[in-house]
C-alpha cells in the first residue's frame, strides 16, 4: 500500500512562517467569558445551587440592619413598657440577630463548597487541553517560543480561572444584589433622597474606580511583560547552563537579568503610586456619601420622622455597602488581569497546527505493506528547502538507512 501525508505532498507546511509569527488578536472581555462559560456549565446544577446560596447570604446580610433597628427602638421606647417585655423582646431579637449573622456565613461557605468542584474542574479541563495542544504543535512552534514565558502564560491562565470566579461570583455579583436590596428598602421605608444619594455616590465611586483602573492597566501590563521577560531569560539561562559556563558569560547573564529586574522595579513603583491615588479618591467619595446620608438621617430624627433605630440602620447599611466597595478597584483590576491572562492561555490553545490530520481522517491500519515516497518536497521555510523531489520505497520487513556526510542535515 502507499500512504502520503497531505502536509508533505504540497511541498510546504500548511501554515507559512509569517502566519505562525502573527500575533493572535486580543479578544474582548465578553468573548473571553463566553469561551470560559462552557467549562463551567458542565457543572450547571452546582452553578445554580451556588447562585441560590449567594442570594440567601445577601438576604440574611440585609436583614441584619433591619433587626438592629428593631433592637435599638425596643431599647428606646416612646411610651411606658413592662420590665418583662424590656427583657424578653431584646433577648429574642439578639438571638435572631446572632442567627442571621450565622446564616450569612453559613450560606457563603455553602456557596464556596458547592462551587469549588466546578472551579477546580474547569481549571483542570482547560489546563489539560492546553497541555495536549502544545504537545501536538510542530517543532518550529517550540523553537520559536521561549519556554519560560509560555509556561508563565499557562500558570497565570490557570490561576486566572480561580481569581475570576472568586472576584465575580463571590464579590461583584453579591455586592450588586445587596445594592439593589438596600436601595429598595431605603426608597420604600424613607424618602427617595436616601436612594438618590446612595445611587449618586455609587455611580461616582464606580465611574472613578473604572476610569482610574483602566488608566492604571497599562502599568500593570508593562509589569507583567517585564516579569515574563525576566523569568524567561532566567529560565533559558539556567537551562543552557553549560553554554554560559563554556563562554564565561555568568556576569553578562547576571547583568542582563538585573536590567530586567530594574525595569520591573520602576514599573512596580509607578503602579503603586497610581494605586495610592485610586484608594485616596475612593475614600473621599465614600466619606462624602456617608456624611450626606447620616446628615439626612439625623435631620429625620430631629424632625421626628425617623427613630434612632432608623439612624442606626442607615449607618449599618452604608457600612455594609461600602466595605466591599472599598475593594472594588482591586477586584476590577484583578478581574481585568484575569481576563487578560485567560485570553493568553486560550490564544495558546487556538494556535494553528502546521501538520495536522485532514478532517475525518481515519486511523491508519496496516497489516502488511510498503512505505513509498513519490516526488516529495518539503521545507519549514520556503527559502530553505530540505527535501527535493525525493522518491524511494521501503519494502515490508526491511530497514532503510539514510546516510551522508556529517552535518548534512539528515
Amino acid at each position: 500500500m502507499s500512504r502520503h501525508s497531505s502536509a508533505y505532498q504540497s511541498g510546504t507546511p500548511s501554515q507559512s512562517p509569517s502566519d505562525s509569527q502573527t500575533a493572535t488578536p486580543t479578544r474582548s472581555d465578553w468573548a473571553t467569558l463566553q469561551r470560559l462559560f462552557p467549562y463551567l456549565w458542565e457543572y450547571k446544577w452546582r452553578v445554580i445551587a451556588a447562585l441560590a446560596f449567594m442570594v440567601g447570604a445577601k438576604l440574611a446580610n440585609v436583614s441584619v440592619p433591619l433587626l438592629l433597628k428593631e433592637l435599638v427602638d425596643t431599647m428606646n421606647p416612646k411610651g411606658p413598657i413592662g420590665v418583662e417585655a424590656l427583657l424578653v423582646v431584646p433577648l429574642g431579637l439578639l438571638v435572631a440577630y446572632g442567627l442571621l449573622r450565622l446564616s450569612t456565613t453559613l450560606f457563603a461557605e455553602l456557596r464556596e463548597l458547592i462551587f469549588a468542584k466546578a472551579t477546580e474542574g474547569a481549571s483542570r479541563s482547560i489546563s489539560l487541553q492546553v497541555f495536549r495542544h502544545l504537545h501536538a504543535m510542530s517543532l518550529r512552534f517550540h523553537l520559536e517560543r521561549q519556554t519560560g514565558g509560555m509556561t508563565r502564560d499557562i500558570e497565570r491562565g490557570t490561576r486566572a480561572v480561580h481569581s475570576l470566579i472568586s472576584y465575580s461570583l463571590y464579590s461583584i455579583f453579591p455586592t450588586l444584589i445587596e445594592v439593589a436590596l438596600v436601595l429598595s428598602i431605603l426608597a420604600v421605608k424613607f424618602d427617595m433622597w436616601f436612594a438618590w444619594i446612595t445611587i449618586a455616590a455609587l455611580v461616582l465611586y464606580i465611574t472613578f474606580t473604572i476610569v482610574v483602573t483602566e488608566w492604571r492597566t497599562q502599568f500593570r501590563k508593562v509589569m507583567n511583560d517585564l516579569d515574563s521577560t525576566a523569568h524567561s531569560r532566567a529560565i533559558d539561562s539556567l537551562l543552557n547552563y553549560e553554554t554560559v559556563k563554556y563562554f564565561n558569560n555568568e556576569e553578562f547573564e547576571a547583568r542582563r537579568y538585573d536590567d530586567n529586574l530594574e525595569r520591573y522595579r520602576k514599573a512596580a513603583l509607578k503602579s503603586q503610586t497610581t494605586l495610592s491615588l485610586l484608594n485616596t479618591g475612593q475614600q473621599l467619595i465614600i466619606a462624602a456619601g456617608l456624611v450626606a446620608m447620616l446628615w439626612r438621617a439625623t435631620q429625620g430624627v430631629v424632625d421626628g420622622r425617623m427613630t434612632l433605630g432608623d439612624l442606626v440602620m442607615v449607618n449599618a447599611f452604608m457600612i455594609q455597602l461600602y466595605i466591599p466597595l472599598n475593594f472594588l478597584g482591586v477586584m476590577y483590576r484583578e478581574i481585568k488581569q484575569s481576563l487578560t491572562d485567560l485570553d493568553k492561555m486560550f490564544a495558546l490553545m487556538e494556535k494553528h497546527r502546521e501538520v495536522d490530520d485532514v478532517p475525518g481522517a481515519l486511523p491508519l491500519q496496516v497489516s502488511e505493506g510498503v512505505v513509498r515516497f513519490e516526488h516529495v518536497n518539503f521545507a519549514y521555510d520556503p527559502a530553505r528547502p530540505i527535501l527535493h523531489d525525493l522518491s524511494f520505497e521501503i519494502p515490508a520487513g526491511k530497514t532503510v538507512a539514510v546516510v551522508g556526510p556529517s552535518g548534512a542535515g539528515k
